[in-house]
């Protein structure tokens, strides 16, 4: 029986995939009910497993149904979804999602060597142990959860909603679909009070992969408390292996459990309450943008309504804004603002359109950018000085906690300019946020959180990473400036950063550990990695050109010849990643070479990037 499932559920793909492809081919893409009907017909209805021993839940067993595409409006295809060959019962190493506190898969074949690993069974097993876990925090009180699922423009999101939802159905928990959405929003939607949107929610996912390449898709899990932590991903992912692992067939009939399943649009509640935050902020100016010419550029993720939801409502103009209709194959640039391409094509936006400012989110809008009228760009270490400046002028004195590879320069720029204290602590979004609420909470005054990669979160916000509540704080400042007089647009922001001292070379390099060298001896590329740290920390200590940074989190920092540089090992990979800044080429040389001299000896580590580094010119 597990044979002939697996056949019909690749069929069904298959026929899909097939008739989506015909109609790129003629250029209707796939946008009518047509090919969506002819796949429901072909598809295997109402089949029911059993998922044994989940005596939490007290169900012995949970109905999926594999149709999954009923009461679903049109869908547009850019590429085949799960077209390899598909089984219910495949091997699955549910680990191997975990991306530290987000789950993340394969859920899309077309690339080379990435064969999939998030099929819809593994998806419904997930949303099962996530229910499962959720009704272990939760006290139900006789009512039915209810669970709120959004997702970002990828091209397998609507498939991965529909998986998630059976899964959480199945086992009697309520849904509410929120479409295309924001992960700021998931999280919002368990805190808001409008039972005209079923909220707030027990517990939101948001499907998404943020910046990652189009066949690639996750999830990140919320409740009221904020986002979910490692460990709670690792007891999700334990308990989705063992749901999938006792997968059984039975006979063709499903039982009506009384759950629901509706759609809202959230959205309009959380830009809403964007839209207000600024206005209240202005002395409750209903227009307090206008005369502002603000451009916004979204990579073709989930942030295109920031235009025509936040910006215009509050009296800007948005013309010249770029790429805001959501498709997940992100045709323009990668939709991160990390990336040069990215940040190369707001700013051309911003100089063509001679805007005041603009703005650049990543494919889930929980981080962002932005850039000047003259094309200076806030990110990494300038966006941090940035929300640090306008975070201490609410907060005197606050503790600003950031990851470990931001500048010595942005240290004293929020100590000495701005009056603040610096934290820097581990990468990782979620380690900082949580380091920052923890020094909060034991009376050491902290209200801002950010990365270098653009995750940021304020405590005023629930300690939300939020890249459009960051925009909206500066959205904030050029509104007061406005009511006050000052209409010299952008470079009141500008002005905010005046003092940062900037390396003159920045680079971070990749050292890879060979995992199958005989160097290692048995050991695991965390025992190796460590062991080269400790080496070069004893290394560094007898040089005396070099002096170890006496406070770090993560890795060996060290600084010397007017810089200094980091390595650490990377949370998830078998890599060393190298940090190097300095005030020139030259001086960082010196520390790339300091480095390569204490790490030469393992011969496990690949070092040509930092040789290649070396002879540059």
């Amino acid at each position: 029986m597990s044979a002939i499932l697996g056949k019909a559920a690749q069929g069904v793909f298959n026929f899909r995939a097939q008739c989506c492809q015909q109609d790129r081919q003629s250029g209707i893409g796939c946008n009518t009910n047509v090919c969506i009907d002819m796949c429901n017909a072909y598809s295997l209805r109402r089949k029911k497993f059993a998922w044994a021993g989940l005596s939490v839940m007290k169900l012995s067993t949970l109905t999926i149904n594999m149709n999954g595409m009923e009461n679903r409006a049109s869908v547009r295809c850019t590429a085949a979804i799960n077209t390899g060959t598909i089984s219910s019962f495949e091997k699955v190493d549910f680990r191997k999602l975990q991306n530290g506190s987000d789950i993340r898969g394969v859920a899309v074949s077309g690339v080379e060597g990435e064969p999939i690993n998030l099929t819809d069974p593994v998806a419904e097993a997930i949303a099962a142990a996530f229910a499962s876990w959720l009704m272990d925090k939760r006290k139900q009180d006789g009512k039915r959860l209810r669970v709120s699922i959004g997702h970002d423009s990828r091209i397998s999101s609507k498939q991965m909603q529909d998986a998630f939802s059976r899964g959480l159905t199945s086992v009697g928990l309520n849904v509410i679909h929120y479409g295309l959405a924001s992960t700021p929003a998931m999280f919002n939607s368990t805190l808001t009070e409008n039972e005209n949107f079923f909220c707030p929610v027990d517990g939101s996912i948001m499907i998404t992969a943020s910046h990652l390449p189009y066949n690639r898709n996750g999830f990140k899990f919320f409740t009221s408390s904020g986002g979910l932590g490692k460990n709670d991903i690792k007891d999700i992912l334990e308990r989705a292996a063992n749901i999938y692992e006792k997968f059984s067939v039975e006979k063709l009939e499903e039982p009506d459990n009384g759950v629901s399943v509706k759609k809202v649009d959230y959205m309009e509640v959380y830009t809403s309450d964007l839209v207000e935050t600024v206005r209240r902020s202005a002395g409750n100016i209903d227009k307090p943008l206008e005369g502002l010419h603000i451009v916004v550029d979204a990579g073709n993720g989930a942030g295109g309504f920031f235009a025509g939801k936040v910006l215009e409502p509050l009296g800007a103009s948005t013309t010249g804004s770029q790429f805001l209709e959501p498709d997940g194959m992100f045709p323009n640039h990668i939709p991160n603002p990390e990336n040069k391409a990215a940040m190369k094509a707001i700013i051309q936006a911003v100089k063509e359109n001679d805007a005041d400012l603009g703005i650049i989110f990543d494919t889930d809008v929980d981080r962002s950018a932005a850039v000047d009228s003259n094309g200076n760009e806030f990110n990494r270490n300038r966006l941090i000085a940035l929300m640090s400046a306008l975070v201490l002028e609410k907060y005197p004195g606050t503790t600003i906690v950031t990851d470990s590879v931001t500048s010595d320069g942005l240290t004293a720029f929020i100590e000495k300019k701005l009056g603040g204290k610096h934290h820097r602590f581990k990468r990782g979004y979620k380690n900082v946020i949580d380091e920052a609420a923890r020094l909060d909470s034991i009376g050491k005054a902290s209200h801002l959180a950010i990365e270098t990669s653009g995750h940021g979160a304020l405590k005023e916000n629930h300690w939300l990473d939020d890249g459009a509540y960051l925009m909206v704080q500066v959205l904030i400042k050029l509104a007061s400036a406005k009511s006050s007089g000052n209409d010299n647009g952008s470079k009141i922001i500008t002005d905010l950063v005046e003092g940062l001292e900037e390396p003159g070379v920045s680079v971070e390099l990749r050292l890879k550990i060979n995992q199958n060298h005989a160097d290692l001896g048995g050991r695991s590329f965390q025992e190796y990695g460590d062991t080269v740290l400790k080496h070069l920390e004893s290394t560094s200590d007898s040089d005396t050109k070099l002096q170890k940074v006496p406070v770090n989190y993560e890795g060996i920092r060290v600084s010397g010849y007017g810089g200094w540089f980091l390595l650490r090992l990377s949370l998830h990979d078998p890599v060393l990643p190298l940090n190097v800044e300095a005030p020139s080429n030259e001086d960082a040389k010196k520390l790339g070479l300091a480095v390569l001299n204490a790490v030469k000896e393992f011969s496990a580590l690949d070092t040509s990037s930092l040789d290649d580094f070396l002879q540059s010119e």
